[in-house]
């Protein structure tokens, strides 16, 4: 039988595991710093919470999942994999109206696109979202925008900017064109900028019916900024900027950008997507304000906003930069077995390093030395303890350090101390 994997799909084995982990465990020290609290939600939603959500090109990517019996055999979905964690979120705000607001949360778990896999793509994905709900005050699109910047810049990234704009703006420049009863098909098309470019999305307007007095219109107000009745949005931009070097983002690595879409419907403000300025490789992050989206689910309103990084992306581009932090091997001490006779001995001297907080092995097959010393070597292992039946009598164990390449004889009731030494 030839075995595959899944479309999209990948296995994360133990060695990139580890640095995947010291990835996570260095975003969420930021997150932490800046007062959010975790959160996780399962991945099965059921269809009605996830359709509608993210608009008609999202709506095609959803992972559905057949009802069971006679509705599944006649092809109806009952549930889904979850596409994102914001729409989750939202219901779980809804379920529990006694959570205190603003409510700060972050989240960082597994997400699902019946998308076309590609470079730092997946159809399996994590992303690592924190959320502000239930305030309008623009410091919480400032806290997003400053949270991006120095989880960027803690992961050893430099070259970047972070673009923010307002779908309320972009809802003006559709209303100069006359063109409101089509603004979701604007929007979508401007949110293809960056990937086929001036010439491509003016074609693509034209395709859709657009005049071309529409589209020049249009791209004047996008390339010049000269756009009507923008003044409180763009004050609201220019403040989130000031809070956001406030808290430390550099101002070269944030700016406005009209040209800025973000292609779901949910978004009700202020939208920001982060781009590697040296790396045509598209967003490693985005996100907006959402305030609609919580009252879908809820009797009233409660507004929202947030963003998320796209951790596999990272990861592509760390690994091909070599930026990834060497990670420790799987333990820190590796305890030899002289023969069957000692196996006990062994056991016992391994749990005493792990009742002290050691990451121990204990070799399984015992053999040879010079074969379980090779073992440890390749785990990546520190020290090698050895127990024979001299140490045995003489309550000692023999401590090899295969960083130095030094061996020393201790008092078995001070391997502890040796090794923390």
């Amino acid at each position: 039988m030839s075995v595959h994997l899944a479309k999209g799909m990948r296995d994360i084995l133990p060695v990139e595991l580890r640095k995947r982990r010291s990835i996570v465990e260095r975003i969420q020290r930021v997150f932490e710093q800046f007062g959010f609290e975790p959160l996780q939600t399962p991945a099965v939603e059921r269809i009605e919470t996830l359709m509608g959500k993210y608009g008609d090109e999202g709506n095609k990517l959803i992972f559905r999942i057949l009802a069971r019996g006679k509705a599944g055999e006649q092809g109806k979905a009952d549930s889904a994999l979850r596409y994102d964690l914001t729409v989750p979120l939202a219901r779980v705000m809804a379920m529990n109206p006694q959570l205190p607001l603003p409510f700060k949360r972050y989240q960082i778990q597994p997400v699902w696109r019946a998308d076309r896999p590609q470079r730092g793509r997946f159809r399996e994905f994590y992303q690592c979202d924190v959320d502000v709900v239930g305030t309008t005050n623009a410091l919480a699109e400032a806290e997003c925008v400053a949270i991006v910047h120095h989880a960027l810049v803690e992961l050893g990234f430099s070259s970047f900017r972070i673009r923010l704009n307002d779908r309320r703006i972009l809802r003006q420049m559709v209303s100069a064109i006359g063109a409101l009863d089509r603004e979701v098909d604007l929007l979508v098309a401007i949110d293809k900028l960056d990937k086929i470019g001036e010439s491509g999305v003016r074609e693509n307007l034209l395709g859709q019916g657009f005049t071309a007095e529409q589209v020049d219109r249009l791209f004047v107000m996008l390339n010049t900024g000269e756009i009507p009745d923008i003044a409180p949005e763009l004050a609201n931009l220019e403040a989130i900027q000031e809070m956001a070097q406030a808290m430390g983002v550099h101002p070269d690595r944030v700016a406005i950008d009209y040209t800025l879409a973000r292609g779901l419907d949910y978004y009700t403000g202020p939208v920001f997507e982060t781009i590697l300025t040296d790396d045509n490789i598209g967003s490693v992050s985005g996100g907006g304000r959402y305030d609609g989206l919580i009252g879908m689910f809820g009797k009233q309103q409660v507004p929202a906003v947030g963003v998320s990084l796209g951790l596999e992306r990272l990861i592509t581009i760390m690994e091909e930069r070599n930026m990834l932090q060497d990670t420790s091997g799987q333990a820190d001490v590796f305890v030899t077995v002289f023969d069957d006779a000692h196996q006990v001995h062994s056991l016992q001297i391994a749990q005493a390093l792990r009742n002290e907080g050691f990451r121990t092995l204990v070799s399984m097959k015992g053999g040879k030395l010079g074969k379980q010393f090779k073992k440890a070597h390749n785990a990546g292992v520190r020290w090698v303890i050895v127990c024979g039946p001299d140490d045995l009598e003489n309550g000692t164990v023999q401590v090899k350090d295969l960083q130095s390449g030094t061996q020393e004889s201790i008092p078995r009731n001070q391997l502890v101390v040796g090794l923390q030494s």
